[in-house]
């Protein structure tokens, strides 16, 4: 049997208790609905482990068409946890990050909006100024603008 190879990420599921605003704050940002619809029945369930489930989603994709966010929300069976206000240092999934082209004008209309900075703009190795932010209903979103033509990938080959 030939091995199999991974050939992209799909998408990364975040949980919301409203994907109208959800919608609203990833557009915000830059990302484009793509698609709505219920996702039902024992099928789905087979999938998630969780039985008969019920849940509204939202599939939003980046500009360049390659990366997507898929908001769900559980109508049945309802959420059982919370992790949306952990700090980025706990176990699991905690957040997403974009690359952006203005970061301070994003941030303005941003915080315009009530969404507040998690620590402050940092400049990495003058590759990218970065922050997180703690977006609509707390979720943890990092936002980083390419400074110039060097690459993440660039310092890791050179501390190789």
């Amino acid at each position: 049997m030939t091995k199999s190879k991974l050939i992209e990420m799909n998408n990364v599921g975040v949980v919301v208790e409203n994907l109208d605003n959800a919608i609203t704050f990833f557009t915000e940002i830059g990302l484009t609905l793509e698609g709505r619809m219920m996702v039902e029945g024992e099928w789905a369930g087979q999938v998630t482990g969780l039985g008969n489930q019920s849940v509204e989603v939202a599939m939003m994709v980046t500009p360049d068409g390659h990366s997507r966010l898929e908001l769900s929300k559980f109508l049945s069976p309802k959420t059982i946890s919370d992790h949306r206000t952990a700090p980025v240092n706990s176990l699991g999934y905690l957040r997403v990050m974009f690359r952006v082209d203005n970061l301070d004008e994003l941030l303005i209309r941003l915080e315009k909006q009530g969404f507040e900075i998690v620590g402050e703009v940092v400049n990495y190795e003058t590759i990218y100024k970065l922050c997180y932010i703690r977006g609509t209903e707390g979720l943890l979103v990092g936002l980083a603008e390419q400074l110039n033509n060097k690459t993440v990938t660039d310092v890791l080959e050179n501390n190789e």
